[in-house]
């Protein structure tokens, strides 16, 4: 988690909530009412964003104390006190709906990814998720995956190649687009090439591809292509996959089971937060 810019996120969240000012906190409450609060889980879950709570909370104000008694990863229990919070009434009041609102989606992926990792049950298979992220909300979404038991595959379109059917069909070939991503991008860039049959297949494998993607494949597809792969070369599997299907991936021996599910169609975890009277 890079902090620096957690905090930079953090300070755009709460001016587009906050604005100006929390008109109802500071209608009731004085700079120096305190108060304390509990964040509760309502639901059983895998938590995420410890640095969410204590970075989101300090930049409301430095005299918040935040107690998270979870680590990322952890499980969590429906009626579980996760976190303490104690400080000034309006700093708390005022940012608790934003922080809350992105620790329950983080636990919400990780929880996703736990599930996704332990319904597989292949520990030669690495879940990972997709670029299908919330614009804006990568860093976390990903976080969130990895506190899940999940792999990243690439953050954006600078940090890895990944050479799509129109790439192809406008380079000419599949070999002539690995050759020109592989002169441009170093020996430094990996460079995944998508396909979809064993033609395809074949000719990633002549082109020296680092990673072969087999989109939208059954399991029975996958192990028939798996076979035409050396085991130099990187194998993912893709493309419409649910959590409810990944059990059929089991023993295929792709390397990754990439799914974009676990970001773009996840349910946040049951989080509330409450003042102790």
């Amino acid at each position: 988690m890079n902090t620096i810019q957690l905090k930079q996120m953090l300070e755009r969240f709460f001016m587009e909530d906050i604005g100006t000012g929390d008109v109802t906190t500071k209608a009731i409450f004085s700079e120096e009412d305190t108060a304390k609060g509990q964040l509760i889980a309502k639901a059983d879950g895998v938590f995420a964003g410890v640095d969410v709570l204590k970075e989101g909370f300090s930049l409301l104000d430095q005299r918040i104390e935040t107690l998270v008694y979870k680590r990322d990863g952890e499980t969590v229990n429906a009626g579980e006190v996760v976190a303490g919070i104690q400080g000034p009434t309006t700093a708390i009041l005022s940012g608790e709906r934003v922080l809350l609102n992105i620790v329950q989606r983080m636990s919400g992926i990780a929880t996703m990814t736990k599930r996704a990792v332990t319904t597989l049950a292949d520990e030669s298979i690495r879940v990972c998720d997709t670029r299908k992220t919330m614009p804006g909300l990568r860093m976390l979404d990903k976080y969130a995956v990895a506190c899940g038991g999940g792999s990243n595959h690439r953050f954006g379109l600078y940090d890895a190649a990944m050479i799509k059917d129109n790439h192809i069909a406008a380079a000419g070939s599949l070999e002539k687009a690995v050759a020109k991503v592989k002169n441009y991008g170093g020996h430094m860039i990996k460079v995944e090439v998508e396909t979809t049959n064993e033609r395809e297949v074949k000719e990633a494998v002549a082109a020296n591809a680092d990673v072969i993607m087999f989109d939208n494949c059954t399991p029975s597809q996958v192990r028939v292509l798996q076979a035409l792969v050396p085991s130099s070369i990187v194998t993912e599997a893709s493309g419409g996959i649910m959590i409810e299907d990944v059990a059929g991936y089991q023993g295929t021996g792709v390397d990754y089971l990439s799914l974009g599910c676990l970001t773009h169609s996840v349910t946040a975890l049951d989080l509330s937060f409450l003042i102790q009277s």
